[in-house]
């Protein structure tokens, strides 16, 4: 991988997986252009920013969402609360998975992930996506997960780590909800961290010309230059 950029490859309990983060970047959520429609692919989200693509460092999926493309949890984009916060704990699926949490950027630039019961809303989140299940809650994982669980698939999730700079991980192979979750307790020095989603998971990574497009996504995290 390049050394220009925000993203590197990591070997984990004999798992690959590429990790992003950048002190400097500025960190935006992005749901849907200005008639409303998602995004849907990176592709997409890169014809609508024109020139400013140019200062995109990496980009991620970041939430689950309907059949439509839209969040199923809170998404907040430029201080607008565009979906409120779900709390429903007894829906199918991940995302109702117990704890789970919302990733919020504050309008000084402050990342945090908190639990979907310790959020409160405040004029000063700028961005933010809930999704689940917590991997990481006060530097301790999940203990719903098993260490190795038979559920493996390509996975993604975003934590802040010690410093206060957001990691974004991606597998690279399909992975056990444990283990994605001691990578970001481990090595990666997350005290809270939260899945963003499985089988969809996608990065785009412009330094080393990666752009995933397997699969339509929903929200997108995205890192910019500042």
């Amino acid at each position: 991988m390049s050394d220009e950029g925000a993203c590197r490859s990591l070997l984990f309990e004999g798992q690959r997986f590429t990790i992003c983060r950048d002190p400097a970047a500025s960190l935006e959520v992005h749901v849907a252009g200005k008639d409303n429609r998602p995004y849907r692919s990176f592709a997409a989200l890169e014809h609508v920013l024109g020139p400013r693509a140019a200062k995109v460092r990496f980009a991620v999926n970041a939430g689950m969402f309907d059949d439509d493309g839209r969040p199923i949890g809170l998404a907040i984009a430029e201080g607008k609360e565009l979906k409120p916060l779900n709390k429903r704990t007894n829906g199918g699926g991940n995302f109702h998975l117990q704890p789970n949490g919302v990733f919020l950027v504050r309008a000084d630039g402050r990342a945090e992930v908190v639990t979907t019961g310790a959020y409160r809303a405040n004029p000063s989140i700028r961005f933010a996506t809930q999704s689940g299940p917590m991997l990481v809650i006060d530097g301790k994982v999940n203990p719903r997960f098993s260490r190795d669980g038979s559920s493996q698939y390509v996975r993604n999730g975003v934590g802040v780590d010690g410093a206060g700079v957001t990691v974004v991980a991606i597998s690279d192979t399909p992975v056990s909800f444990g283990r994605f979750a001691r990578l970001f307790a481990g090595p990666l020095g997350c005290r809270n961290a939260l899945y963003l989603d499985g089988s969809v998971s996608s990065l785009w990574d412009p330094a080393n010309a990666r752009m995933d497009s397997l699969s339509a996504i929903g929200p997108m995290l995205v890192a910019f230059a500042s």
